[in-house]
Order: structure tokens, then sequence, then C-alpha cells
């Protein structure tokens, strides 16, 4: 991204973060990148607190458009996950400008909702990562250093280690991408790798979303289903019987979508980089 330092403003649609997450995230950029650090800006309206929220939503809308329209900054960056997104999402598309679509997007969880309206219209350079919340995981330095390295260097090693090198892919939350199923922000996923996710959601619930999924028939024009790691999964009472690969494998049959084994992605610090489509800045 030339001779100055990588620029990257980080904003939160969904929920806050402590302070301490910016200051534990710009001293490892630091250490990371001695000579030249990346410069991280956190949008203010990361620390704000409206009930669930990140600020009411016109702050956190008025962040991500401040961010997503400045030509200066290279990448947006999502702070974390939680929930509210999705209540941004009709009026942040027509306000976003050209300079919107010149930089990458990168996020995961609740960010999906974005990501994915985002690559539903056209954007180039959107990103499945780690997010600067991960810091605080055990093991999070590695994973916040792995999405850095990736907007920084553009570095392979932070990439999902199945990703096809001749079919575009793209990666979820199972329960995001069935809430954008059927709206106007819904991605063409024609022809796609499709990697999937979950945490905290019980066996039937993780059953009853990859029904919804695989019904749909844009879904089923995808080139195959991975699994990525489901965790903190709830006990059922009386337990489930299956696991959630077993049913993965049976929603993929039924719907006659390849299932392709397992994913290195999950909201944990292992998480693994997954650009949509192709993203042709990766370096070797």
């Amino acid at each position: 991204m030339g001779e100055s330092a990588v620029r990257i403003g980080v904003v939160a649609p969904a929920s806050r973060i402590d302070p301490a997450i910016a200051e534990r995230v710009a001293g490892l950029a630091a250490t990371l990148y001695p000579h030249r650090p990346p410069e991280i800006f956190f949008h203010p309206q990361c620390f704000l607190s409206h009930g669930h929220f990140a600020g009411d939503d016109e702050a956190r809308l008025q962040a991500f458009l401040d961010v997503a329209n400045d030509d200066s900054f290279d990448a947006l960056w999502f702070a974390r996950g939680g929930y509210g997104s999705c209540r941004l999402t009709e009026r942040l598309l027509p306000a976003l400008t050209s300079a919107a679509r010149r930089k990458a997007y990168l996020g995961y969880s609740d960010a999906g909702t974005l990501l994915g309206a985002l690559y539903r219209h056209g954007y180039e350079r959107v990103a499945h990562a780690p997010m600067p919340a991960d810091v605080n995981r055990e093991g999070g330095h590695a994973a916040v250093g792995r999405a850095l390295a990736f907007l920084v260097e553009g570095a392979r090693s932070s990439l999902e280690p199945t990703l096809p090198a001749k079919r575009p892919a793209a990666a979820f939350n199972m329960t995001i991408l069935a809430h954008l199923l059927g709206t106007p922000w819904q991605p063409d996923l024609t022809g796609h790798i499709l990697m999937l996710e979950e945490v905290a959601e019980h066996m039937y619930r993780i059953d009853r979303t990859l029904c919804h999924i695989t019904g749909n028939p844009g879904i089923r024009r995808a080139a195959g289903i991975m699994l990525g790691r489901c965790s903190d999964i709830p006990p059922n009472r009386p337990d489930f019987g299956q696991s959630e690969e077993a049913v993965t494998i049976h929603w993929c049959n039924a719907s006659r979508i390849p299932y392709l084994g397992r994913a290195d992605i999950g909201h944990d610090a292992e998480n693994k980089v997954v650009p949509f489509g192709w993203w042709g800045a990766v370096s070797a």
C-alpha cells in the first residue's frame, strides 16, 4: 500500500469495546512492526455505551461512514462482534462513496452482516478475519497478529489453509448467514466454497439453521460447504445424538450441496482469514 504506513480505522457497529483493548492492540502492532507500525485509529464511538450497543444507531452509523468514506484509510476493521450491525445496513449502503470501495473490510461474527451486504453490492476487499477484541482471548495476540499480517503484508500465512486456488470462497457465522438469506443483502455465493462456524448454540438450533441455509436456492448454487468449529455448544436435554459435523453432512446430502470437510475458522484464537471471492492483493 505504498511507502507510507498502512492506516486502519476501527469501528464498532455492534457492541462496545473497552479502551484497554485499543491500547493492547496498538502496543502489539508496534511490537510486530517496530520500523513502520500501521497507524490504527480507534474511532471514539468504539467506547460508547447505549444499552446493548456501542452508541445509538446514529452514532454507530456515522462512525462507520467516517472511516469508510475517508480515502486516507486503507482498511476498516470491525472492533468486535456482539449484536447490532443489522440495524445499520439499510441506511449504510446508500451512504457509502467511491472511497469506501477502495478499502479492505475485516471482521467476523456479527460483522458478517455488513461483510455479506458489502460483498453483495460489489465490494471486492472483504474478509472474515480476527478482530481487535480477540486480543483478550487466550492466544489472542496471535489472532490479532494474523489479521494485521494480512492487512499490512498480505500474508498468505494468515489464510485458512484449505482455501482453493481456483474457486472463490466466503465464510460466515451460521446464524448471521441464515438471517441474511432472503433479504436484499444476501450475497451471491454461486460457485463459492462456503465456510460456516457457530458459537454458543444448541445442537437443535445448529440443525435448524443448517436446514434453512441449505434450503435456500442461492446457497444451493455454492460449490460446497465446509464446517468450521462450533464451540461452547450448550447441552441438549435429551442429548441431540448427532454432532455438528453429522448434521452438516445430513443437510448437505439432503440439498445435494457437496460437503467438503472441516475449515480452520471459529470463535477462537485459531480463527483464520477467509477473503470473500478472490483476494488479488495477497502476497506470496
